[in-house]
C-alpha cells in the first residue's frame, strides 16, 4: 500500500507564491551598515551630538513639493490626527533654539507620492545642523563626508545662474516664465496643463530634465546660490538678483543632499509658511497645520547655522553600485 501524501496547506501554498526574502543582496546591507559606522564616526570625532525626533508629529512640512501622510493614533494625551513627519527639520530646530548645539540623526521619514529607482516613501536621512556656520562652511563639510563615505576628491561648485547661462543659454534669475517655457519647449520639455506663469516650474524642469543628470560626474558638483523664490526654509541674500543661501550636491547624476544657511526670523517663516498653505488651496493640494512650536522656538531664538539633509539610501546606492533604491533597502514599500 501507498501512504498517502499530506495535503498541501493553504499556508504553504501562500509562502511559495509571495516572495518573502530581501529586495537588497546581503553584500549591501552589509556595506549600508558599514556606511552608518563611519558616519557615526565623522560626526562624534566632531563633537557633534546625535538626537532623535519624533516621527509622528501635530504639525508637517508646508512645502508644495511634499506630500506628508496623515494618520490617526488612539493613544492618552495624543492629538487624534497626526502626521508621519517627511524630514527631522522642524523638530532639530527645536532642539537647536533650546541650546543643543551642533546635531545629527539618521532618521526615518514618510513621504507619499514617491516611487521609483530613487524613491521609496519610507526613506532614511542623514541630517545635520552646525551653529556657526553658513552654507558654504556646511559644503566644506558635506565634501569631507562624501570623502569618508564614497572616497571621493575635491567637489565643483558652480552657481544655479552659472549652471542655466553655460548650459541653457538663459538667465534663470531674471527671464520670465515664458521664456523659460520656451527654452523647454526647444529641449523637447513639457509638463501638460503648466500654468504658463509659473517660472518654479519651467526652472524646475530644466534642471532635473538638462542640467542635473550631467552633474557630479567623476567628482561632486555642488549648486549653491539658487532663486529666491526656492528658498524653502533658507535666508535670502539682498543684492542684484537676490538669492537663497542654500545648496544642493549632486553625484553622478543623483541628487544627494539639500543645504541651508537656516532661516531664523519667525515673522518672515511664518510668512512663508502662510504663503504655502494659500498656494496649497489654490492648487487643491491637502491641507496641513501649520507648525506653530517651531514658529515659538523661531521666536525664542534660532543659533545662527546651517543644516542639510542628505539621502541615506542613496549614499548606499552610490557605495555599492546599485541601479536602483530597492537594491539597498532590505523591504521596499512593495514588499513590505
Amino acid at each position: 500500500m501507498v501512504a498517502a501524501r499530506p495535503a498541501r496547506t493553504a499556508g504553504a501554498a501562500v509562502a511559495q507564491a509571495v516572495d518573502w526574502r530581501p529586495s537588497a543582496p546581503l553584500s549591501h546591507l552589509r556595506r549600508r551598515a558599514e556606511l552608518a559606522i563611519t558616519v557615526r564616526a565623522f560626526f562624534t570625532a566632531r563633537g557633534v551630538l546625535e538626537v532623535e525626533t519624533p516621527l509622528l508629529a501635530a504639525a508637517t512640512a508646508t512645502d508644495l513639493h511634499l506630500a506628508s501622510v496623515r494618520c490617526r493614533l488612539e493613544a492618552p494625551g495624543a492629538p487624534g490626527a497626526l502626521w508621519l513627519q517627511t524630514s527631522p527639520e522642524l523638530h532639530m530646530k527645536r532642539l537647536l533654539a533650546a541650546g543643543s548645539g551642533a546635531i545629527f540623526q539618521l532618521a526615518r521619514a514618510v513621504r507619499g507620492g514617491e516611487a521609483g529607482p530613487l524613491h521609496n516613501p519610507e526613506l532614511t536621512l542623514l541630517e545635520w545642523y552646525r551653529p556657526g556656520f553658513d552654507h558654504h562652511a556646511l559644503m566644506d563639510e558635506v565634501e569631507e563626508l562624501l570623502a569618508a563615505t564614497l572616497g571621493t576628491g575635491r567637489a565643483q561648485r558652480l552657481s544655479y545662474g552659472q549652471l542655466f547661462a553655460d548650459h541653457l543659454g538663459v538667465d534663470a534669475h531674471h527671464a520670465d516664465s515664458e521664456q523659460l517655457a520656451a527654452v523647454a519647449g526647444r529641449q523637447g520639455l513639457e509638463v501638460a496643463g503648466a500654468p504658463v506663469e509659473d517660472r518654479d516650474t519651467w526652472l524646475q524642469l530644466l534642471m532635473s530634465g538638462r542640467i542635473e543628470p550631467l552633474l557630479g560626474r567623476g567628482r561632486p558638483t555642488f549648486v549653491y546660490d539658487y532663486p529666491a523664490s526656492q528658498a524653502a526654509l533658507a535666508r535670502l541674500r539682498a543684492g542684484e538678483p537676490p538669492v537663497a543661501e542654500r545648496f544642493e550636491v549632486y553625484v553622478e547624476g543623483v541628487e544627494l543632499a539639500n543645504g541651508f544657511h537656516e532661516l531664523a526670523d519667525a515673522a518672515e517663516q511664518e510668512g512663508r509658511f502662510l504663503a504655502d498653505l494659500a498656494e496649497r488651496r489654490r492648487r487643491g493640494l491637502p491641507e496641513v497645520p501649520l507648525d506653530r512650536r517651531l514658529l515659538a522656538a523661531l521666536e525664542h531664538g534660532l543659533p545662527d547655522c546651517a543644516g542639510v539633509a542628505l539621502g541615506f539610501d542613496r549614499l548606499a546606492m552610490l557605495a555599492t553600485g546599485a541601479s536602483a533604491i530597492e537594491e539597498v533597502l532590505a523591504f521596499p514599500v512593495a514588499r513590505a
